[in-house]
């Protein structure tokens, strides 16, 4: 078979790519772009408030239009990568992206600015999954960890770095600038990966599973905006139960329809496979630990300490350098040469413990608690998040390397949702319950702003630096014990195909 034949087969060359690095540099920068934009706009939201008129609501759809639709259609966009081409799907990414954030840049009115953010998370859901799919193409198994160490730090790159990109440029331009600044990277993303990223794709030709694709992306798209919106409207409004039902349901509906149709787009049986689950279990932790921990920290530096949001934004930096600093270095993927996949993943999973209850026991009135505790969660997520996708990809077969890549997605996404859905009920929980006299207590500003003096806001305050400690731990003993149980399962399926 020749090279040509291999790539087009979804099989990288014995030793990787001849040009991989520099692949995986233009692969990093297209997704660094995508990351950007799940946060950059949050500090945006006054300058549209005033220039569009936009409303509470107009603004929650200029943010949640984007993460809905990427969310909803990433196992789709795996599964059409593999079938119609990685590199096409990445081009068609980032083409979609580029005239997503133009439109974006451009619009006068919140529904233009609306339908341009839904577009891009179309682009958003391509780049997502091509980009970690044509990782897993051209780097040989010897590298493939360190590669995906890379591509992982750039997750978290682009996380810390929205805001504060958002911040210095909202200083000096008005805030289509934000958008519009994706357009020469999208351009220069197009013509590397033209020239540069070899195509690959599925040998098999399956028929495309498109009642498969209708309830995934419907199924997801439900789950995501319950909750999204249960923190505003209530877990128990029923707009948020009935979202929240029909998705599960629908869900539900596409697990049964891909056990039975002759070309399913999840193939249901990588789920036997307890290599696989057990870095499926690790992967929705992580996220749940890291996401929900990031949105109650946010509230502690603002609330409870008093910094302004860019302050905030900078002292929640550390835990991303950590990652990256971490994952440049490579640190994991020899770690995952000598010890193993079950034991990183367990050591990852452990410090990230470690951190979330460091930055509750350390970090309630104090940052230097909090710094530390940020770091120590940053070692945990840079040794145990490239671990787990590698684990991933390498229990689905190379030719579905895209539907792989969607898992992941699809996976880190509920995760992210379901850490501050859980983390936030507790903390909302722990906070009425210390405070039952005070009106509006399941908000803070409510309940300082409706408190008789300075001693019953001091109360107020106190409450809910304790139920914020509370949510932590929490946080930390799921991550703690579902850690341990990846651990063991991945521990488990490496005896099983070494008997």
């Amino acid at each position: 078979m020749t090279a040509t034949a291999a790539e087009q087969n979804g099989l990288e060359p014995r030793n990787g790519h001849a040009r991989r690095w520099l692949i995986l540099g233009v692969i990093c920068l297209a997704q660094l772009t995508v990351l950007l934009d799940n946060t950059v706009l949050n500090v945006a939201i006054p300058s549209l408030t005033e220039d569009l008129h936009a409303s509470t609501a107009d603004v929650q759809w200029m943010i949640n239009a984007y993460a809905l639709v990427q969310a909803g259609l990433v196992l789709t966009a795996g599964s059409a990568a593999d079938r119609y081409g990685r590199r096409r799907m990445l081009v068609a990414g980032l083409a979609l992206f580029g005239v997503g954030s133009l439109a974006a840049g451009l619009a006068q009115s919140s529904g233009q600015l609306i339908a341009a953010r839904a577009g891009m998370g179309v682009g958003g859901a391509l780049l997502m999954t091509t980009t970690l799919a044509v990782v897993v193409q051209i780097f040989d198994d010897a590298e493939r960890v360190k590669a995906i160490g890379i591509w992982s730090t750039v997750n978290s790159l682009g996380f810390a770095a929205g805001p504060l990109l958002g911040g210095a440029m909202l200083n000096h331009f008005w805030w289509g600038a934000i958008f519009l600044i994706n357009i020469p990277v999208a351009i220069l993303g197009l013509v590397a990966v033209v020239r540069l990223v070899p195509e690959s794709r599925s040998p098999r030709g399956d028929r495309p599973d498109l009642v498969g694709a209708l309830l995934s992306t419907v199924g997801m798209v439900a789950v995501v905006y319950a909750i999204i919106s249960g923190p505003e409207h209530g877990w128990t409004s029923g707009q948020v139960m009935l979202t929240g039902s029909a998705g599960v349901a629908v869900l539900t509906g596409f697990v049964l329809w891909e056990l039975h149709v002759p070309y399913p787009m999840l193939d249901m049986g990588f789920f036997r496979n307890q290599r696989f689950t057990g870095a499926v279990a690790g992967v929705i932790l992580v996220a749940f630990g890291m996401t929900g921990s990031l949105f109650l920290l946010t509230q502690h530096l603002q609330f409870v300490l008093g910094y302004e949001p860019l302050e905030a934004g900078l002292r929640t930096a550390p835990l991303a350098l950590t990652v990256v600093a971490l994952n440049l270095t490579g640190l994991g993927a020899r770690l995952v040469g000598k010890a193993g996949t079950p034991a990183v993943i367990a050591t990852g999973m452990c410090l990230l413990a470690a951190g979330l209850g460091a930055v509750a026991l350390l970090g309630g009135r104090d940052y230097g608690g909090m710094l530390l505790g940020l770091v120590v969660m940053g070692a945990g997520v840079a040794l145990a998040m490239p671990a787990m996708a590698n684990a991933i990809m390498s229990a689905i077969p190379p030719e579905k390397a895209g539907v792989g890549a969607g898992v992941n997605g699809t996976l880190a996404e509920f995760g992210n949702g379901l850490g501050v859905a859980v983390l936030g009920a507790v903390l909302n929980s722990r906070f009425t319950a210390l405070v039952p006299g005070v009106v509006g207590a399941a908000s803070l500003p409510a309940a300082l702003a409706a408190a008789d003096g300075a001693a019953e806001r001091e109360r107020v305050t106190d409450a809910f630096a304790s139920g914020l400690e509370t949510s932590q731990l929490v946080g930390a003993a799921a991550v703690l014990a579902g850690g341990l149980l990846a651990a063991a399962l991945l521990r488990r399926a490496e005896r099983a195909e070494a008997d």
